[in-house]
């Protein structure tokens, strides 16, 4: 049940304290493994997502405005400073709906975090093994802060990776530069008044979306930078009177989710990554339809209607049926039922204009309703699941419930599939011997000399 930011008086320093005490020596080992994965996976997004329009805007525009050299551009031989690299990093992550997420915050981690993180380390000079710290502390520090407000500030409209994110950067980037606990803390406090994001975005698909990991990434650098010259932030940003939890949180949060198991459980290790590239809220019910076709080898031609049950957060805003955008496409439950039902399977190149132009997928997603399903909703978000029914022309009518779609921790993706998940996406942009040389940095990220291949495109 949703508490009042008055049960977590000292929450903010305690956060800080957190940042500024990590070591990777107090790290279990599937904390570190779970970073890697997540590092492999941010890889797989940056790269496939830096030949998207936004990203390619971004860098335009960066081109003709940062002369700095300090940091790298993923995909690109352009490089800017630290916080703009980061930011068109972020939004390379986020360009095709592709990255990793953790359920009970309902918010996107990669590309808000690693962006920050890769781009102070190569500014200075940090190890892999700081690397692996800050992620963790980042990926801690915003997924606490988004599970503690979810799902209360989505249902009032704002995008948890945004706002969130800012909090994951700063404390990724203060790891990195060393910051005690009262410069983390300040870093923190910047991070509280840099904190926005609104999900408008849905009711015409704008790209903005795409932005919102990397300016989270680039406003974290910033604040960390900031409090380490003694630019001060609220001591209380979180728990205060007007703070984060009041302010952005209308008070209604969950208290339990940001302190327990401090420093002993690490978000990183419950996060989930996406076989689909589109919104997770309805992968359930994707993974359902594709069960049922598979089953009972139907056709669209077959199909006489179908209804999807989501929670109440899936559903709103992700039931429209049209898809004249990527993002619209990407945001609607009966497209990427529609595909799944046309091609059994929801792969990146099917939402290419030439594939959401085709006329059997606008026909078959006016049979496709969208709706609150009240078992969705009851155990929502503890679990993210999903309903489907297809009734077929011959009158038949097949259920199916799916509690925890395909890369949730309790049915992961496994280390195989994000490697496949990674060839498939970045062999063909930067060759085998680019990809196996990634892979083999990430996986044995660790015991590298230097994160040096991650800087050089």
């Amino acid at each position: 049940m949703a508490q009042s930011a008055g049960a977590l008086d000292g929450a903010s320093i305690r956060l800080a304290e957190f940042i500024s005490a990590a070591r990777y020596d107090a790290l279990p080992d599937h904390v570190v493994h779970a970073v890697k994965r997540a590092l492999l996976d941010y890889v797989s997004c940056a790269v496939a997502g830096s030949a998207m329009p936004v990203s390619k805007a971004l860098m335009a525009y960066f081109q003709e405005e940062d002369a700095s050299r300090h940091a790298a551009v993923v995909g690109s031989a352009i490089r800017l400073s630290a916080p703009n690299a980061a930011m068109v990093n972020g939004a390379n992550t986020h360009g095709l709906d592709f990255d990793d997420g953790y359920t009970q915050g309902s918010a996107h981690p990669a590309g808000a975090v690693f962006p920050a993180v890769l781009a102070m380390a190569e500014r200075h000079g940090a190890s892999p093994r700081d690397i692996v710290v800050a992620a963790a502390v980042g990926y801690d520090v915003m997924l606490r802060i988004a599970a503690t407000v979810h799902p209360s500030t989505a249902r009032r409209g704002y995008h948890n990776t945004a706002i969130a994110g800012v909090f994951g950067a700063a404390a990724g980037a203060a790891s990195i530069l060393g910051l005690n606990a009262a410069q983390a803390l300040d870093a923190l406090g910047l991070a509280g008044s840099f904190a926005g994001g609104i999900r408008e975005y849905l009711a015409e698909g704008a790209e903005i979306k795409r932005l919102h990991p990397g300016k989270a990434a680039r406003d974290g650098i910033v604040c960390a930078e900031l409090a380490k010259r003694g630019i001060s932030g609220p001591s209380r940003v979180l728990e205060g009177s007007l703070g984060f939890f009041n302010v952005i949180g209308n008070g209604d949060i969950r208290p339990d989710r940001l302190l327990g198991d401090l420093g002993a459980a690490y978000a990183v290790a419950d996060i989930y990554f996406k076989p689909y590239p589109c919104c997770r809220h309805y992968h359930a019910a994707i993974d359902g339809i594709r069960q049922l076709r598979a089953e009972h080898a139907f056709a669209a031609a077959d199909v006489e209607r179908v209804d999807i049950g989501l929670y109440s957060v899936g559903a709103m805003g992700h039931d429209h049926r049209h898809c004249d955008t990527l993002l619209e496409a990407q945001m609607s439950a009966p497209c990427a039922a529609a595909m799944a039902i046309l091609d059994g399977d929801v792969a990146a190149p099917m939402f290419m204009p030439d594939k959401l132009a085709r006329p059997e997928l606008a026909t078959l997603m006016l049979r496709i309703h969208t709706n609150v399903d009240d078992e969705c909703e009851r155990i929502y978000p503890r679990i993210r699941s999903g309903a489907a029914t297809v009734v077929l022309r011959d009158q038949r009518s097949l259920s199916i419930r799916v509690l925890e779609p395909k890369g949730e921790s309790a049915n992961p993706m496994t280390d195989a599939d994000l490697e496949h998940k990674f060839l498939a996406n970045c062999q063909p942009l930067v060759g085998p011997a680019r990809a196996r040389q990634l892979l083999d940095l990430v996986w044995n990220f660790d015991s590298a000399a230097d994160a040096a291949p991650l800087y050089h495109w």
